[in-house]
């Protein structure tokens, strides 16, 4: 089951944070939240694997400090 570790408030942010989770090997999935005529501009959901929420949200944490 994918589970969701961060909110991004747009499209940009939410590629930077897949790209550093998946250099980090866990596999990541985006969901746009907001309706498609947002766009780029619209949050969007990260998720990981239930089983790497842990490590998912270290990494997180230790890139972006505890204010993620």
């Amino acid at each position: 089951m994918w589970t969701v570790v961060y909110i991004a408030p747009n499209r940009v942010i939410a590629d930077m944070m897949k790209e550093l989770l998946e250099n980090e090997g866990i596999l990541t999935m985006l969901r746009p939240i907001e309706a498609p005529h947002f766009g780029a501009s619209g949050s969007v959901e990260v998720l990981v694997p239930e089983s790497e929420i842990e490590e998912a949200h270290e990494i997180i944490a230790s890139s972006f400090g505890k204010q993620y």
